[in-house]
């Protein structure tokens, strides 16, 4: 199995845990690699932490300065409430004030920033925001540039005037009270653990030994209106909610997400490379996560149909977005990995790790 696979090897780079004030909360944060090493920034996905990043980490060269944050509500990082209406704003602005934060990068440092899932949104904030900062940009399994959910085109149109059908109103009450409980078990499809082998991996057995690090990452995740999942308000569209204006699941809906045309006019264009899975349930263009698309399979009751509401092409979307962001001026390379999940850098970390290395201009070790 993977996970044993990686036990066994020499482990070229190990992580310490700091805590750092910054933004005004204190934030947790996994530092390896040499202060003048070449910087490199992790930023996990929802439902997770930091930690999620442990298996990749023997894999890198003890080149790199690896800096990998808890975002708020995650991991040890301290639980502060999330504005839904900055869509990622808050998760941006934090993880951008530990950019000059003492001791974890050089002065003035330049990362490669590397965001998974959520975290990819957060990443593409982080260059719009701040795009002399980030030297390249590693998008794993990334949020569409419009947004989770209540999309129809490739231009991000709305779906319905209010996105219904986004946000925490379509979170599991089961799945988020487990995570509350610090379910551990296997014994249904909403526990945790089952999420995790079906959800988050295409295949269960690339887990490995690191099976049970990442449940305890995912049961770090704060629960409650403030964060996971957040606030629902009632809609007069299919399936009858829409996004509030707190919480995670909030903060990705279109409502409030929607950064395309801010990417493509950044004015510095760092490379981005983006990496995907095409067995990928989660961030797709038949999403199991998009209610539409549960709709149109008759697992959501009431679907008004394709023409109403027709799933999102995240998939589509991100392409059509990284192709304009070229033809301004910057670049971009598409990587789908075959047979692979929601989390390349887990299911296929060899490849992975090549192309952030080619990204950062290292050399991969030998």
């Amino acid at each position: 199995m993977a996970g044993g696979r990686l036990m066994c090897q020499h482990a070229l780079m190990r992580s310490a845990r700091h805590t750092v004030q910054a933004n005004g909360i204190t934030q947790a944060v996994r530092v390896a690699g040499p202060p003048d090493g070449v910087p490199v920034l992790l930023v996990h996905g929802n439902v997770s932490s930091s930690a999620f990043w442990e298996p990749l980490l023997p894999r890198l060269p003890e080149t790199l300065r690896v800096v990998a944050p808890d975002l708020r509500g995650y991991g040890e990082t301290d639980t502060a409430p999330v504005d839904a209406t900055r869509g990622l704003g808050d998760f941006a602005d934090d993880v951008a004030a530990l950019l000059d934060a003492p001791g974890l990068f050089a002065p003035g440092a330049r990362p490669v920033v590397v965001g998974h899932s959520l975290g990819g949104g957060v990443a593409m904030r982080l260059l719009v925001d701040h795009p002399e900062r980030v030297a390249g940009l590693l998008l794993e399994a990334p949020v569409s540039p419009y947004g989770f959910g209540g999309t129809r085109d490739l231009d991000g149109t709305p779906t319905t005037p209010d996105f219904a059908g986004t946000g925490a109103g379509g979170a599991n009450p089961d799945f988020v009270a487990r995570l509350a409980a610090g379910d551990r078990g296997a014994d249904g499809p909403t526990s945790p653990r089952n999420v995790l082998r079906a959800a988050y991996v295409a295949d269960p057995a690339s887990l490995g030994d690191d099976e049970d690090l990442l449940l305890e990452s995912m049961l770090t995740t704060a629960t409650g209106d403030d964060n996971y999942p957040g606030t629902a308000v009632a809609s007069a569209h299919w399936p009858g909610t829409a996004a509030g204006r707190r919480g995670v699941l909030n903060t990705l809906a279109p409502a409030h997400f929607r950064l395309a045309d801010e990417l493509v006019a950044v004015p510095v264009k760092p490379p981005v490379t983006w990496v995907r899975g095409d067995a990928d349930v989660i961030v797709s263009d038949t999403s199991l996560f998009d209610l539409a698309y549960l709709g149109q399979l008759g697992m959501v009751p009431g679907w008004p149909g394709a023409e109403q509401c027709p799933p999102q092409p995240m998939l589509g979307q991100t392409r059509a977005v990284l192709e304009r962001y070229a033809a301004a001026g910057g670049t971009y390379r598409e990587v789908a990995l075959p047979g692979c999940g929601h989390s390349p850098h887990l299911e296929r970390p060899a490849e992975f790790v090549s192309e952030l290395l080619a990204l950062a201009g290292v050399a991969a070790p030998a």
